[in-house]
């Protein structure tokens, strides 16, 4: 196999997709979309995959890399256009998560359906038997996670022999999770003269193997580093006591806007969970130990405004694109620098600007302090105790919390609680500085579809709209206005903060 061609950095001014030679059915499907404007990954990389060469793009998580190559694979299946064969899909798209491959999906579905091309997707923890059906009555292109197509090749249901361009998307993340070996089977079914289009974060050595082994002659597009400083992004260390983490996140968690939180297990993620939402903040769960369902339930929650803040482990580090996240928040700080660079990178996308905090112990700071320069991040560093205006600053507005207004205690001046309303299931208001509670509403439930740890999705209290906008306590406050019980608004002397501590210890358009 040849050698690869020199990487291209590519600064020239922005030019159309028609320019680039995107064909002109495809350049209005874009258009009715809304996406007029190429990004710099689209416009360096464009000109080489649509005139069918291997091409190996790098750029920074949130660069417009689905795109780039979702582009030149529909472009080339509409120049051809054989009928469509069961259970041989002409095009297969390779992801490591279950949610990049739904979010691929959905970017792709519109611009297929415009040109009357079909898609799939096809992954874990959901039945087969639909994906079966779906495959024999033939596809145009299939996105799909290594094992559970590895799972339909071997039954004979898929045959990759028909297949015209493969994409390989976050192939770094697949080698940080050790699909390679599978990853390596299922490209060994697809045919040697095949386009391959390999787009990554990042090119190391586990990237190399693959290259070499299935690109020829690629060309390499670099558009940024990894470590490449977003310019929005603006980083954050607050040095906090363990006893004070809990205070501190349910005051930044309960400001406007979409908060993604980050944990290291998945038993943190869900024990953080069920404090956030028994503390009055709209939350939801995103990790491994989750049924697919309730995992597309929760993160659709996030999408819309039903729910504004996910706790996630680092699943939801790579590839998942949800628009204006302003704040993440590393509850635990990440054991490498590059889950931290793509857990910071689901904020400050697109061109948006965005807020990255970490939590850092005493125990944690040499752990901290190496991370941040491996990562090439000079954060802001501040010592912090509950109620310090530096969170109002960092998550600013009201704070909001889903507790009925009857029994929310006056907060204490030290304290980070508040009241008020929002959409359904994810009201917030208050302020950062304490003082007395607003009202909201005491709707009864959660938020519908939303399965977070705040009990079913599905509340049961009769709802009373007050004078201001409607939001809805989680089951847990429903529960406790049912039986007499007060619900437990925190404040900075809130006793759980302790166990969360020792819990962690343990253990419109958005480019996608």
């Amino acid at each position: 196999m040849a050698a690869r061609r020199p990487s291209k950095t590519i600064d020239s001014p922005p030019r159309s997709f028609a320019e680039l030679g995107v064909p002109g059915p495809l350049v209005g499907a874009l258009d009715r979309a809304g996406i007029t404007s190429p990004f710099p990954i689209q416009t360096a990389t464009l000109p080489d995959s649509l005139a069918g060469r291997d091409v190996l793009g790098r750029g920074r998580t949130g660069s417009g890399k689905t795109y780039a190559f979702a582009i030149p694979l529909l472009a080339r299946l509409l120049a051809t256009r054989p009928a469509r064969r069961p259970g041989r899909p002409r095009s297969l798209i390779l992801a490591p998560t279950r949610e990049l491959a739904t979010q691929i999906e959905a970017t792709i579905a519109p611009l297929a359906a415009a040109v009357s091309l079909r898609t799939l997707t096809v992954f874990g923890g959901v039945g087969a038997r639909p994906q079966v059906s779906a495959l024999r009555a033939g596809v145009d292109i299939l996105i799909a996670c290594p094992g559970r197509l590895a799972d339909h090749v071997s039954t004979g249901e898929a045959v990759l022999d028909a297949v015209e361009i493969t994409v390989l998307d976050e192939a770094d993340h697949m080698a940080d999770l050790g699909f390679l070996p599978v990853v390596k089977r299922l490209l060994d079914r697809t045919p040697a003269g095949s386009q391959r289009l390999l787009f990554s974060a990042t090119l190391d050595a586990g990237i190399d193997v693959l290259v070499r082994r299935y690109l020829s002659n690629p060309v390499t597009h670099s558009v940024d580093s990894a470590q490449s400083p977003v310019a929005a992004m603006t980083h954050h260390v607050l040095r906090v006591r363990h006893d004070d983490r809990l205070p501190v996140l349910i005051d930044l968690a309960a400001a406007p806007g979409r908060t993604l939180v980050f944990t290291r297990t998945k038993r943190g993620a869900k024990k953080l969970t069920s404090q956030l939402v028994a503390s009055g903040v709209s939350a939801v769960e995103l990790h491994g130990n989750l049924a697919q369902n309730v995992r597309t339930r929760n993160l659709a929650a996030f999408s819309t405004g039903d729910a504004r803040t996910l706790v996630a482990t680092d699943i939801a580090a790579r590839g998942i694109h949800v628009d204006d996240v302003a704040l993440v928040i590393h509850a635990d700080p990440p054991a490498e620098h590059k889950a931290y660079l793509h857990r910071s990178g689901r904020t400050a996308r697109a061109g948006a600007s965005g807020t990255v905090v970490t939590l850092m112990t005493e125990d944690q700071v040499n752990d901290v302090r190496d991370l941040t320069r491996q990562a090439g991040i000079n954060p802001t560093v501040t010592p912090l105790r509950p109620g310090d205006a530096l969170l109002a600053e960092l998550a600013p507005g009201e704070r909001l919390f889903t507790t009925p207004p009857a029994l929310r205690p006056a907060v204490s001046t030290g304290g980070s609680t508040g009241g008020g309303s929002g959409r359904g299931g994810s009201g917030r208001g208050g302020s950062s500085r304490g003082g007395t509670v607003r009202a909201g509403s005491d709707r009864g439930g959660s938020a519908d579809g939303v399965a977070g740890a705040g009990g079913s999705a599905r509340g049961g209290t009769k709802r009373r709209r007050s004078p201001h906008n409607g939001s809805e306590p989680t089951r847990a406050a429903s529960d406790s206005a049912g039986s007499g019980r007060p619900a437990r608004v925190p404040t900075a002397s809130t006793g759980s903060a302790a166990a969360f501590s020792a819990g962690s210890r343990v253990g419109s358009r958005g480019r996608r």
